[in-house]
C-alpha cells in the first residue's frame, strides 16, 4: 500500500521528481533523520517531504525516523540514479577543514536571528563555499567586496579564505556589525537601513554578495543597493530560493531582476543551505548577475519608487503595508515645525523632505524646528535622523517603541520622551576641549568623521598656542579609532559611536605629549 502512494507522488511530480527520489534515497539509507535534515539535504520543501513521509513505512526514535532496512529493497528502483547537480567547489572544501571549524564556531556564537528582518542562518559549509566560489571565479587579491547585509557572516568566511580581499559589510542589525568587528579580521562595518540609502563609503566595489528578504520587494531593493555599490563592470552574487511548489514567486523576483537590465552569468541550483526556511527546502540558488550599460538608470528608477515594506514578517512585512497607520498631525500640537521629514498628512503646509534625502545630504536651509516621522520598523534609524540636522529643536513621531539611544547623543541633545513622541532640544556648545571636539564631530553628521576630528584637534592645539600638523592629527586618530577612516557619523555603527567619546578624550589628552 505504501509503495502505491509513493509511486503516485512520483508520477504527479513527473520529470521534476528527482527531489522526491533524492529524499527517498536518504530515508532508505539506514540512517536516522529529522524532518529538517531531510528538507535541507534534499533541498525539498517541508510540505513535499511531509507528503512523502506520510506514504512510507517508517520507524521512529523521538523526532527522528528512518525506513526499516527490511523495507528498503522494495523502493530501490524508485531512487534517483544520479546525484544532485554538481557543486562547482565541492572538491575544494576538504582542504579548508580548519576554516570550516572556525566558521562553525562563529556561526554558533553569532547573535540570534531576528524574524522581523527575515533572518535565516546559512550553514557553515554554505558560507565557506561562497568564499571558495568567489575565489574560484574571480581574482580576489586587492578586490573590493561589499556584503549587502551579512547575518550569514559571509564576510568572515571570505577574510578567512582570502585575507588579501578588501571586505565591507553594510547592515541594519547593530549586533551583527559589532560581532563582525569583535573578530578582528579587518572587515569594515557600516550601518545602513537599505530602505533609506547606501552609505557614501560603500561605493566603487568590484563584487557584491547579498542574501536578501525573499519577497520581490526585498530582493529588488537589496540587489539595487548592491548595484549602487558596484563599479560598472562588477558582479552581484545573489542567494534566492523559492519552493518547488511556488514558481510564480520565483517569477516575480526574476521580473524584478529583469527590470534592472542584468545578465545572468550563472545560476547554481540549491547552492545555499540553511538552518530553517523549510518552506523553501532550506535551500536557495546562487545567481551571478552582471550589470549592463542600461542597469544604472534602471537602478535609479527602481530606488525612486522605494517601498519600506520588504519583509515577510513584522511591522514592515509586505502583507502589513496595506493596513499601515498614517502619520497624525496631532503629534505636532504645541510644536510649529519649519520642516517636515518623512511621511506627513498632505494638508500640512511646511516644506517637506523624504527620509532617504534627509540622510543622504545636508538640508540646504537652516530650520529652527524640524518634525520627523519614523515609520514602524525603522526605529533603528532614529540616532542618525537626529544627527542629520543642526536644528535647535526636533520632534520625532514614533510608530514603535523608542529604541536605545547611544550615549554620545546626550552631548548634542536634551532628550525628552513622551507618548509616542521624542522631543530633542539642542544643547549649548560645551567648553571642555574633549567635549567640544566630540560635539564638532556629531554636529557634522554628513561629513567624514576622521576629517572633522582632525580639524577639531588642530583647532584645540592652536588654542593652546601650538601647532599640530594634519599628519600628526591623523596618526593620533588612527591610534585611538582605527575604524574611523572614510565613514560619516550617520553610517557609523552604534558600538563605535558609543566608544567615540573615550577615543576623542584619548586624542585630546595625547596632544600634550605629542606637542
Amino acid at each position: 500500500m505504501e509503495r502505491e502512494g509513493v509511486e503516485r507522488l512520483l508520477a504527479e511530480a513527473g520529470a521534476d521528481s528527482r527531489r522526491l527520489r533524492h529524499a527517498l534515497a536518504l530515508l532508505s539509507d539506514g540512517q536516522w533523520w529529522t524532518l529538517a535534515d531531510v528538507v535541507r539535504q534534499s533541498a525539498t520543501s517541508r510540505r513535499t517531504v511531509e507528503s512523502l513521509v506520510r506514504e512510507l513505512p517508517l520507524e521512529h526514535d523521538g523526532d527522528r525516523f528512518r525506513m526499516p532496512l527490511v523495507d528498503a529493497p522494495d523502493y530501490q528502483d524508485l531512487l534517483a540514479v544520479a546525484p544532485p547537480p554538481e557543486d562547482p567547489v565541492a572538491h575544494l572544501v576538504p582542504h579548508y577543514g580548519h576554516v570550516l571549524d572556525r566558521l562553525t564556531d562563529l556561526i554558533a556564537k553569532a547573535p540570534r536571528a531576528r524574524h522581523v528582518l527575515d533572518h535565516v542562518s546559512a550553514t557553515p559549509e554554505t558560507v565557506l563555499r561562497r568564499a571558495l566560489l568567489l575565489g574560484a571565479r574571480f581574482w580576489l587579491p586587492g578586490a573590493r567586496l561589499l556584503c549587502v547585509g551579512d547575518h550569514d557572516l559571509t564576510s568572515l568566511a571570505v577574510k578567512l579564505v582570502h585575507p588579501e580581499a578588501d571586505v565591507t559589510v553594510v547592515d541594519v542589525d547593530e549586533r551583527i556589525l559589532a560581532y563582525i568587528d569583535e573578530q578582528g579580521l579587518g572587515v569594515r562595518t557600516r550601518w545602513a537601513d537599505l530602505r533609506l540609502g547606501l552609505p557614501p563609503s560603500a561605493r566603487e566595489h568590484d563584487l557584491a554578495v547579498t542574501d536578501p528578504p525573499y519577497t520581490p520587494e526585498g530582493t529588488g531593493l537589496f540587489v539595487a543597493r548592491a548595484l549602487e555599490g558596484l563599479k560598472d563592470d562588477g558582479r552581484v552574487l545573489l542567494a534566492y530560493g523559492a519552493s518547488e511548489r511556488t514558481p510564480m514567486l520565483a517569477l516575480k523576483v526574476q521580473q524584478e531582476l529583469s527590470q534592472l537590465n542584468l545578465v545572468y552569468e550563472a545560476v547554481y541550483p540549491d547552492f545555499n543551505r540553511y538552518f530553517g526556511a523549510e518552506a523553501i527546502g532550506s535551500a536557495a540558488d546562487l545567481y551571478i548577475l552582471r550589470p549592463t550599460s542600461k542597469t544604472r538608470p534602471a537602478v535609479q528608477s527602481r530606488l525612486s519608487r522605494l517601498s519600506t515594506a520588504i519583509y515577510t514578517q513584522g511591522p514592515q512585512s509586505v502583507e502589513s503595508a496595506a493596513g499601515a497607520s498614517t502619520t497624525s498631525a496631532t503629534a505636532l500640537e504645541g510644536f510649529a515645525p519649519d520642516l517636515l521629514v518623512g511621511d506627513w498628512p498632505k494638508d500640512l503646509t511646511p516644506p517637506r523632505v523624504k527620509l532617504p534625502t534627509w540622510l543622504a545630504k545636508p538640508y540646504a536651509a537652516a530650520p529652527e524646528r524640524v518634525a520627523v516621522a519614523v515609520p514602524p520598523g525603522l526605529e533603528s534609524a532614529l540616532p542618525r535622523l537626529l544627527l542629520a540636522t543642526r536644528a535647535p529643536q526636533v520632534r520625532v513621531l514614533l510608530s514603535g517603541a523608542l529604541p536605545p539611544l547611544p550615549q554620545p547623543l546626550s552631548t548634542v541633545y536634551d532628550l525628552r520622551p513622551g507618548d509616542g513622541i521624542l522631543d530633542a532640544v539642542r544643547l549649548p556648545q560645551p567648553t571642555d576641549e574633549a567635549a567640544s571636539v566630540l560635539r564638532r564631530i556629531l554636529d557634522n553628521g554628513h561629513a567624514k568623521l576622521a576629517n572633522t576630528w582632525r580639524e577639531a584637534l588642530i583647532a584645540v592645539a592652536r588654542s593652546q598656542g601650538t601647532a599640530l600638523t594634519k599628519n600628526d592629527a591623523r596618526t593620533l586618530i588612527r591610534q585611538a579609532a582605527p575604524w574611523s577612516d572614510d565613514l560619516t557619523p550617520l553610517e557609523t555603527p552604534l558600538h563605535h559611536l558609543t566608544a567615540l567619546p573615550a577615543a576623542v578624550t584619548t586624542t585630546v589628552t595625547a596632544l600634550t605629549t605629542t606637542l
